[in-house]
């Protein structure tokens, strides 16, 4: 287990004064990579290595949304590895020790030399010690996309959207997804699948989908061959 404390800042809220989704999933991959720095297994161990961790989904439950200058802590913790797949939970807490989100989330390994999955080293094995499952209602990883859907303005990617292995961040996706969806829904539950990399100057093409209750928003970013980058849906209470 593995966290850090930090205060809501001002750059981090939305107009309600409460984090927003896309800040939140900015403290939950903070901490993980703060965790394999500090073991040593971080960004240059990986490169050494010719590794990477590329991210299969996430599931990001929020009870609620801490407002601004709240102080809360945030945690992870890998709980299995089975061949070349990681599970890691994450969380976040007050100091009172209300916990106000969390979130399961699935990593493949993969040799970037060789472009193939790669099993965990010695050093990732005995260095990420894991802990015990979150107790939290588990969705699948696959995220169907409802048929029907909207075709929306293309987009292209831009270099603020890249991370440091040079293709769109995680994040980026669910920013983009978040888009196409009303500015008064709140969400209770995002679930993002990547199925692909997307990287600099590719077209990206928006395709929307809304439930008939309007209770869930489900938004597919697909590459020019009608093929998704990622999936992302987003659930309300």
């Amino acid at each position: 287990m593995y966290t850090f404390q930090s205060r809501i800042r001002y750059s981090e809220v939305g107009p309600d004064g409460k984090l927003t989704l896309e800040s939140l999933l900015d403290y939950f991959q903070d901490v993980s990579t703060f965790h394999s720095e500090d073991l040593g297994l971080g960004v240059g161990y990986l490169k050494e290595k010719n590794m990477v961790w590329v991210l299969s989904s996430w599931q990001i439950v929020v009870e609620r949304y801490p407002m601004l200058c709240e102080k809360v802590i945030t945690g992870t913790a890998p709980y299995e590895f089975k061949g070349f797949v990681g599970y890691r939970n994450f969380w976040m807490e007050t100091e009172a020790g209300e916990r106000i989100a969390y979130a399961n989330s699935i990593w493949s390994l993969m040799d970037t030399v060789k472009k193939a999955p790669a099993k965990p080293t010695a050093e990732m094995l005995e260095g990420y010690r894991l802990a015990e499952k979150l107790p939290m209602d588990y969705a699948p990883r696959k995220i169907s996309m409802p048929g029907g859907g909207k075709r929306e303005e293309e987009l292209s990617v831009k270099t603020h959207h890249l991370d440091t292995n040079g293709h769109v961040n995680n994040g980026q996706y669910v920013r983009m997804a978040m888009d196409y969806i009303p500015a008064d829904f709140q969400i209770r539950q995002m679930r993002a699948e990547y199925k692909k990399q997307a990287v600099l100057h590719d077209r990206i093409m928006p395709v929307t989908a809304v439930s008939e209750e309007k209770t869930l928003y489900t938004v597919s970013l697909n590459a020019e061959d009608g093929k998704p980058y990622s999936i992302v849906e987003f659930r309300r209470d």
